[in-house]
């Protein structure tokens, strides 16, 4: 299967913080979880990837093309949403949708009618009427409009009521399945990823620990609980995010260590334990101030 998405190497450098030779690729008819902490390199990676933020290293390829060389064709193929919908508050959604279609020869008005019928957007409305979760459903009414083939969204569920999170996912779900398009999301809301992506991609500090299936992710990790004073020191030294308190720890042990954790509670993780346990080690180890 020919990847949709391909990064590589990609390095970039600020003041205080770094990109560090982040790489992850995405297949096409899957939804991609984009998890980390605030300020791993989430936004700044994904706007890297989209030609917005210049990376001083690294390779960036959508459909097989190089978005500093093809960057007018990959655009026409793929939509970024970044922090909802930033538009002139005053707007009227038909005057936003009679200047965005201009940029787009593959636009398509009967569907875009149609998205704006299923979503319940009222053309004639302004901007600054909108809740934060029809801003969003607005943004995919145009991205799918011109038949984006790839949706990169940058927090999109952030600061939405669970009713508004979860129907947004359900739409996700729909146009993967139904309309054959690739969804590209972050968050650090781990349950909206356990609701519907495919895979995750995991960065921390700049760096990418993991990007693979999300089940076999989750499966690989158990939490181990138990006695300090029974804990032995092999064990110890495979556990990740040790914690103890009041003669307690647990920690996150890799599945293939799982012979050195017997007669000890194990139980399954998931992508909330995993993130939490592996932000505590790292945390752990950054120096003393």
């Amino acid at each position: 299967m020919t990847e949709i998405v391909s990064v590589t190497n990609l390095n970039k450098t600020y003041p205080g913080f770094q990109l560090k030779n982040v790489g992850f690729s995405i297949q096409p008819g899957r939804i991609m979880g984009f998890i980390g902490r605030n300020g791993a390199g989430k936004t700044t990676t994904m706007k890297a990837m989209f030609n917005l933020v210049h990376p001083d290293s690294g390779e960036i390829r959508f459909f097989g093309m190089d978005i500093r060389k093809d960057e007018f064709e990959i655009k026409q193929r793929v939509s970024f949403i970044s922090g909802g919908v930033d538009y002139y508050a005053y707007s009227k959604l038909t005057m936003i949708s009679d200047v965005y279609r201009l940029f787009y020869p593959s636009w398509d008005e009967s569907l875009y009618q149609a998205y704006l019928s299923r979503f319940e957007l009222d053309p004639q409305k302004r901007i600054k009427e909108l809740s934060q979760g029809m801003g969003v459903k607005f943004a995919l009414a145009l991205g799918l409009s011109h038949h984006a083939e790839l949706l990169i969204l940058d927090e999109p569920t952030s600061g939405l009521d669970p009713i508004s999170r979860d129907e947004l996912l359900t739409i996700f779900e729909q146009i993967v399945d139904r309309e054959g398009a690739t969804v590209f999301f972050s968050t650090h809301i781990t349950s909206d990823l356990d609701k519907c992506a495919d895979d995750i991609t995991y960065i921390q500090d700049g760096k990418i620990l993991a990007s693979m299936g999300k089940e076999a992710l989750v499966d690989s990790w158990r939490i181990v609980e138990g006695r300090t004073d029974e804990l032995p020191v092999e064990l110890r030294g495979k556990l990740t995010g040790f914690h103890e308190r009041r003669g307690e720890f647990s920690g996150l042990l890799h599945k293939k260590d799982l012979d050195k954790a017997s007669g000890f509670n194990v139980s399954e993780a998931d992508l909330e334990a995993i993130m939490v346990y592996s932000e505590r080690t790292a945390e752990s180890e950054k120096p003393s101030i």
